[in-house]
């Protein structure tokens, strides 16, 4: 009998090659591995992927594991020169291309305001953008957690999702990284040109926060609540005429 087709195939390193990306079996944090790469010199646009995260790390310093090769866990190395008050635009731009990838592969995703990839209210992928000081500078290690193929038991909260799961197909996981990493440097290129003002567009098409009615949890245990009218040139959300920045927001939901 023929041998069944290998539901989470490995990814091909072949194909990955020419895009200058490193593929480990396993890694505990693919930003940690990163990090320390780019304070050993490194240059920019390293990328590393691993198929099995054991020690992921988001925002608020949540943690999670992802299965073996149901996922696209990869983080890359920037050495932006625009100025440090810019930076936070960076995990945005990875956003815009997660989204605009995910879309060229048939999966109709969004982004949740700052740089959650959504698909319908269910989260898809986290972004987390760090800086790191290096000999040679500082930089910036972004790193792309993306669901590919997890069952509803093996992802980490119940208001996550996979692609699988919500559309019944696991995309080529090789492809949609070349895909990813194509668009992170067209959009990366973007800005490094012409700040904020120039991915401003990319970012707002592909945003699902504006237009909803939100609250705003702030430190302090005090709200915003309002309408999301707008992302300003500095990647601010705009929310009933007030802007608030990714790092002094706790959390954004659905005011109902």
């Amino acid at each position: 009998m023929p041998t069944a087709p290998d539901p989470r195939p490995p990814l091909d390193v072949e194909r990955l090659t020419p895009y200058g990306v490193e593929v480990v079996p396993r890694a505990g944090s693919t930003n940690a591995l990163v990090a320390d790469r780019a304070r050993e010199g490194a240059p920019e646009w390293l990328v590393v992927v691993t198929e099995h995260q054991t020690s992921g790390r988001g925002r608020l310093d949540r943690t999670w594991e992802t299965p073996d090769r149901a996922a696209l866990t990869f983080s890359t190395l920037l050495r932006p020169e625009r100025t440090g008050l810019e930076w936070p635009w960076l995990p945005l731009v990875a956003g815009i291309a997660a989204v605009g990838a995910l879309r060229e592969h048939g999966v109709p995703a969004g982004l949740k305001w700052p740089n959650d990839v959504m698909l319908g209210d269910a989260k898809l992928a986290g972004i987390l953008a760090e800086r790191v000081e290096t000999p040679e500078g500082p930089a910036a290690v972004v790193g792309i957690g993306l669901n590919i193929s997890q069952s509803a038991d093996e992802l980490p909260v119940p208001t996550a999702t996979s692609v699988a799961l919500a559309t019944g197909r696991a995309p080529d996981r090789t492809a949609l990284l070349i895909s990813l990493l194509t668009r992170l440097r067209q959009e990366y290129d973007a800005w490094s040109v012409g700040g904020g003002a120039r991915v401003r567009g990319d970012y707002l098409e592909a945003c699902v926060t504006l237009g909803r009615e939100v609250r705003v949890s702030l430190p302090g245990g005090t709200e915003l609540a309002g309408e999301a009218t707008d992302v300003d040139e500095t990647g601010r959300l705009v929310v009933a005429g007030t802007p608030v920045a990714a790092g002094d927001v706790l959390h954004v939901r659905a005011a109902h």
